[in-house]
């Protein structure tokens, strides 16, 4: 009970997961959009800062190449234009740090230049890039008159770090805004979406309390919700007509329940009090409780029968010869012939196999024969047929009776039914037959029906398809079992 409390308990809302989805997924996609935004306006442009003074070096390190001895004032001049060209700023240094051009008076930190770019050099080669605080840096070495010198050309970015710094608290404010947003949006998001699902949920709930008068059937924008909707009324709509069915059926069972134990105690009695001593009515007082409990053990195995059906059981195929299963069916119906003037037709194609369970089929052949000789017409005709279809087998029962009403036709196999004629049947009965017929068709894969038209009588038919080539092994040389 614990592990199922427990179990209960960590069960969340739809609408409060999907809010919260919602909202993080738009929390990630903010934070991965100001990330990449920030890395790439950062990145690019220094990328492209150091393109341009790789360049400019290039060109710097041409004019450079034409002094023989030492670098003229023209030259100087020339790389000046190349720095405004570029929107840079060089410097030319010896290796120990002294500017080529100074004006006497040294910078502190040309020496500290020189050592960075002479290191760096010696581990990547010839031109190196330095980075650091708002400045960018291009480094490489430079030969005049063979004397190496050091060019140095730097860029501020004290601009762009400017930038990236208001980018960032831009970004922090459009994401704090854009979260609320989102919080708010996917709230509203959440509920519309869960909305259908809670009232689909509710009158589910009233589905399983009994009520079965409900509409589920809504104009919903979800085609999801719009199909789980027209299930569920289906649903209720199936489960309504069981629960109807189910109420007919214990009334009407109770009630031929009722009747025989009425007659059997009423007789009992009679044999006590009145007959016990007059042997001929004894005995016919006697042959009234026999049949009248005969009649009870027929509605209880009927009752059975069907509950194990709709469980699933007792399903034992095999191949075996419906043909012979036929005509052993059709005469143990001769007594009527014999009796009371029936006439059972038959029309049976020979060796028709068939794989299917041999004790159930039986049931099915002689309930529908049953039924057809209780409710055939004033000729007391039936008609059996087993007919060859090809890829399988079809039979057909047919009686001559008052027909079946169109609206009745497809409720007979599923309830208690049974017709308002007023004529005594042959064949006493339980008014389950039908029922017990479909559930085995069913759980045999057999497709039938009836085919009825008022006052011309009705055919009940079955097809049973060909069984597969010798599957178990029971059939001989010549087919046969």
């Amino acid at each position: 009970m614990g592990e199922r409390k427990k179990s209960h308990n960590t069960v969340r809302s739809l609408n409060l997961i999907l809010w919260f989805s919602f909202t993080v997924f738009a929390l990630i996609v903010l934070v991965l959009f100001v990330a990449v935004q920030s890395l790439l306006v950062g990145s690019r442009y220094r990328s492209d800062t150091v393109t341009l003074m790789r360049q400019a070096g290039r060109e710097m390190a041409e004019v450079l190449a034409q002094e023989d001895t030492i670098v003229s004032v023209e030259s100087w001049r020339s790389i000046r234009g190349i720095e405004d060209n570029y929107d840079v700023r060089s410097l030319l240094l010896y290796p120990d740090g002294r500017n080529v051009f100074s004006d006497g008076a040294d910078e502190d930190s040309y020496p500290e230049i020189a050592a960075a770019i002479k290191e760096r050099i010696y581990e990547s080669g010839s031109d190196t890039v330095i980075s650091g605080g708002d400045v960018i840096a291009y480094a490489s070495v430079v030969t005049v008159g063979g004397q190496n010198y050091f060019l140095y050309i730097s860029k501020s970015v004290a601009q762009l770090n400017s930038l990236e710094e208001s980018l960032r608290w831009l970004s922090l404010g459009t994401a704090l805004f854009s979260v609320v947003l989102a919080f708010v949006a996917s709230g509203f998001v959440a509920m519309l979406i869960t909305k259908p699902v809670t009232e689909v949920t509710e009158l589910a709930k009233e589905l399983a309390r009994g009520r079965y008068d409900l509409d589920f059937k809504r104009d919903y924008y979800c085609l999801e919700i719009s199909e789980l909707s027209d299930a569920l009324d289906y649903a209720r709509r199936e489960i309504s007509r069981t629960d109807a069915m189910q109420k007919e059926l214990i009334a009407n069972v109770s009630h031929d329940f009722k009747t025989p134990l009425t007659m059997i105690k009423a007789y009992a009695s009679m044999i006590r009090e009145i007959s016990g001593e007059d042997k001929t009515k004894r005995d016919a007082h006697a042959e009234i409780i026999i049949a009248e409990a005969d009649r009870l053990t027929a509605l209880v195995n009927d009752v059975l029968d069907l509950s194990k059906l709709r469980a699933g059981m007792g399903a034992t195929p095999t191949v075996f010869n419906l043909s012979e299963t036929v005509y052993k069916i059709a005469a143990r119906f001769d007594y009527l012939e014999q009796t009371q003037g029936y006439v059972i037709g038959t029309e049976v194609s020979e060796d028709r196999y068939v794989y299917a369970d041999r004790d159930r089929i039986e049931q099915v052949i002689y309930n529908l024969i049953g039924n057809a000789v209780n409710y055939t017409g004033e000729d007391k005709r039936v008609f059996i047929r087993l007919l060859d279809g090809g890829d399988r087998t079809r039979l057909e029962v047919e009686d001559t009776g008052m027909g079946i009403p169109a609206e009745e036709q497809a409720t007979i196999w599923d309830r208690y039914y049974r017709s308002s004629e007023a004529h005594k049947r042959p064949v006493q009965g339980t008014g389950l037959g039908l029922s017990i017929v479909k559930e085995i068709l069913l759980h045999q894969n057999c497709p039938f029906g009836v085919t009825s038209e008022e006052g011309k009588g009705s055919i009940f038919w079955v097809e049973f398809p060909l069984p597969p080539d010798d599957p178990d092994g029971t059939l001989d040389a010549t087919g046969k079992n």
